[in-house]
């Protein structure tokens, strides 16, 4: 086998050539090793976002990054695993809720959570809000954690994918996230080294997505798919809406807040009344019953919608939430909360048209909820919370968005942006699906 040349390798891909699977073996296991520098990784991620890969190149990416560390196994455990892997938006928490759905519902959930990204968040740094969660948890100890308690929620840790975990930091700060061939190799190789036998997709479309145009948003699902199908896992994809925040918040604390809400049976009344919470807890349920049915295809998916929605309702999930915080050392009572809060009003009455969803996520990093250096630090309690929805009606001096964190004058000064970002008319504006297709 010739010796990886460096220079070289790039400025094929930079040229349009074709990588051998051997070449992104080599590649790979180069820089997980340290022998390949982070500006020579820097400058392939960026070659790949303009040249692309073809099929056979991200499949042998996903294997190269999967072969950089462990993948488990589950020895003598015979419960259905199955994940879930959201592409990012703002507000994006069903993870936390979903999961202890299934679990409920008898299956069992092992889930390798990653930090945000760009203008989204991440369920990793959602948890750390927790004071005491532990994400940090080794390989024995995840597997004894699912095995008792059917799920576990953990960070990618040093065995599991060392490659991923490397660009995945790199890949933030570059600006090579909307890669689809990296986010592809990203997403599977994490998700088939946990060794699960099932996994869902919610493949985001619109203004706050990676991929803003539908038919990016299906080629990125139908990819994905065909990798996990590749590896004899069953698979199914949702393609859903981003051109709005979900749910009532965004922000790391107030995310965590707003499922264990929601897992209590609670609803958040906006400016007419209506329920902020509903479309996350539309979403979190149909993703959990996808899940379910793929464990238990002897079940029509409308008796899955059915048994995960008793599971909410009654508050089994809710249990196993709890249980999973308390397991790993979270103390859910101790969730900080912003000393400081800054409501920001309509500037005329209308319709809101619509939300610039990435501008949004971009304001709400730049109040400390997300990173725009690899070295920055989360403040867990920054954040945003909505007070209406687009459709909705809104008169001049109510609140549109109410701004948390610990500088007063650092949240007043974000109001113009944010009335910016948040488009008010004088007509109703089209409806449009939460859920478009399920692949």
């Amino acid at each position: 086998m010739e010796p990886l040349l460096p220079g070289r390798f790039i400025r094929r891909k930079r040229d349009g050539q074709e990588l051998g699977d051997h070449e992104i073996r080599q590649w790979i296991k180069a820089y997980t090793e340290g022998t390949v520098a982070d500006y020579q990784m820097a400058a392939f991620l960026m070659a790949v976002y303009f040249r692309g890969m073809s099929g056979a190149e991200t499949f042998a990416l996903v294997k190269a990054m999967m072969a950089s560390g462990e993948v488990l196994t589950w020895p003598g455990y015979d419960l259905f695993k199955v994940d879930k892997h959201s592409t990012g938006g703002v507000g994006d928490k069903t993870s936390l809720i979903l999961a202890p759905i299934v679990a409920a519902a008898g299956l069992a959930v092992p889930m390798m959570s990653g930090r945000g990204l760009g203008h989204t968040g991440g369920t990793l740094d959602k948890l750390e809000s927790v004071p005491g969660f532990n994400t940090q948890i080794d390989l024995p100890e995840f597997d004894r954690l699912v095995r008792a308690n059917r799920m576990g929620m953990i960070g990618q840790t040093t065995a599991i994918c060392p490659a991923d975990r490397k660009m995945y930091a790199l890949r933030d700060v570059t600006g090579t996230v909307e890669s689809l061939p990296l986010v592809c190799a990203s997403i599977m190789s994490k998700k088939l080294a946990e060794g699960i036998d099932g996994l869902v997709l919610d493949v985001k479309y619109g203004n706050g997505a990676f991929f803003k145009e539908q038919e990016r948003a299906r080629e990125l699902g139908k990819a994905l798919k065909a990798i996990g199908t590749q590896y004899g896992k069953k698979v199914v994809v949702l393609l859903t809406d981003m051109n709005q925040p979900l749910g009532a918040f965004a922000g790391n604390a107030l995310e965590i807040f707003e499922c264990h809400e929601i897992l209590k049976g609670a609803t958040r009344p906006g400016v007419r009344g209506q329920d902020l919470y509903a479309d996350t807890r539309a979403l979190s349920l149909e993703l959990a019953a996808q899940m379910l049915h793929l464990g238990r295809p002897d079940l029509k998916i409308e008796a899955c919608r059915a048994e995960c929605a008793r599971l909410l309702e009654s508050g089994e999930a809710l249990k196993h939430f709890e249980l999973m915080l308390s397991s790993q050392s979270g103390r859910l009572s101790e969730l900080p909360r912003a000393p400081h809060a800054h409501v920001v009003t309509a500037d005329r009455a209308g319709y809101v048209q619509g939300f610039d969803t990435e501008r949004i996520g971009y304001i709400n990093v730049a109040l400390g909820a997300g990173r725009l250096k690899v070295a920055d630090v989360i403040d867990p309690v920054a954040g945003l919370e909505f007070h209406a929805k687009t459709g909705d009606r809104i008169e001049a001096g109510e609140p549109l968005v109410t701004v948390h964190g610990r500088d007063l004058q650092r949240l007043r000064d974000v109001a113009t942006d944010l009335r910016a970002a948040i488009r008010i008319g004088d007509t109703t504006p089209p409806t449009t699906p939460l859920i478009l297709a399920t692949l």
